[in-house]
């Protein structure tokens, strides 16, 4: 199991650890309700140095990018980021991604999930025939989310970048605690506003990003956040997990990505997805709140009110925001318009539940 330079900060604060793609993750501190909370209302620190991150550079880097990912990245410019996938031949999900442009046509980052850094690796370069130069960074790339609606004035007074004023999906770069060559990013996944920063750990240099943080935020009320309140957060959202949400097997338009998915150039099994949208989807991702007492989990079946499946649950939870069970799941076309009711099987009771308009919050 793999540490993050960060892993020793987290016990000695008294973190539930746990094995999460391969590395020594926090799950919680204080509690999930606790630093969910704290994010949505305050802000927060999320370790999610596990992340992968590639660079590729050259003249042909953005032609590989178009080629391997169904969104358009030609329309990056210096400092824009866009969210993406990379399709595979069967119709599913490689993986979600972003691909952040620091050179326009040169040199592009792109931050894939942990869990899949190594196949998504083998994947763009089994489509790098045209000497496209790639870096795997993952191993040597710190990477914190300071999340929440007062992350960005905390953490202006560490540096001169304007952070406060950031769009979301664009990044900068500049010195930050003292620390050079840090990239800041609006490309957070809780919905709560707040930066990612991106940096090397060079002579200590972690620990003195994550110990300058936590004293500037001090006063404030800042908080160390484990992967628990992450997910929490991003499913209030509506946001899609990999490995939950989407998978090998779900194509785009089926959870609801269409609008990452640009056919105004051809990648990876473009023609079969375009057929698609002609054609229509015969499931959708959807969101739904429970209705009767109960807690929906991933896998669990989605049926109607005879008890015929009709499709199953991706993610589910009890938000901590709204205080009621709710959840995402892929079900039959019919039965995707909000409103619809359907039925969860929870240890072989149907219980009722509706579909609702995303994101819950």
């Amino acid at each position: 199991m793999k540490n993050t330079p960060f892993t020793q900060k987290h016990i000695a604060l008294g973190a539930k650890m746990a094995e999460f793609a391969g590395y020594n993750m926090p799950i919680s501190y204080s509690g999930i309700n606790d630093e969910h909370a704290t994010v949505r209302n305050n802000a927060g620190v999320f370790d999610v140095s596990h992340m992968g991150e590639f660079i590729l550079k050259g003249e042909n880097a953005l032609d590989l990018i178009q080629r391997v990912t169904t969104n358009d990245a030609s329309k990056l410019t210096n400092g824009k980021a866009q969210y993406s996938c990379l399709p595979n031949n069967d119709g599913g999900i490689v993986d979600d991604l972003l691909v952040y442009c620091v050179e326009e046509n040169k040199v592009y980052m792109l931050v894939v999930n942990a869990s899949n850094i190594e196949k998504d690796w083998n994947w763009i370069s089994s489509f790098n025939d045209k000497n496209v130069e790639m870096h795997n960074i993952s191993d040597k790339t710190c990477l914190l989310a300071i999340q929440g609606p007062n992350a960005t004035k905390i953490l202006q007074p560490l540096t001169d970048m304007d952070i406060m004023n950031l769009k979301y999906y664009t990044f900068t770069k500049g010195t930050f605690a003292g620390v050079e060559n840090v990239l800041v990013s609006a490309t957070g996944y809780t919905g709560a506003g707040g930066v990612e920063i991106y940096f090397e750990d060079v002579n200590g240099d972690a620990d003195k990003i994550w110990d300058a943080i936590f004293e500037a935020g001090k006063a404030a009320g800042i908080k160390p956040i484990g992967l628990g309140a992450r997910d929490t957060l991003r499913l209030e959202m509506g946001f899609c997990l990999y490995g939950n949400d989407i998978d090998d097997t779900t194509s785009p338009l089926e959870a609801g990505l269409g609008w990452i998915t640009k056919f105004t150039k051809p990648f990876t099994n473009s023609s079969f997805f375009e057929k698609q949208k002609t054609d229509g989807v015969t499931k959708k991702l959807v969101g739904f709140e429970m209705l009767e007492r109960g807690i929906a989990r991933h896998d669990h079946e989605i049926k109607d009110f005879e008890g015929t499946i009709i499709g199953k649950v991706t993610s589910g939870t009890q938000s901590p925001s709204l205080g009621k069970a709710i959840g995402l799941g892929y079900v039959d076309k019919k039965f995707a318009a909000i409103d619809s009711e359907i039925y969860i099987s929870i240890r072989n009771t149907l219980l009722k539940a509706k579909v609702v308009k995303i994101p819950f919050v």
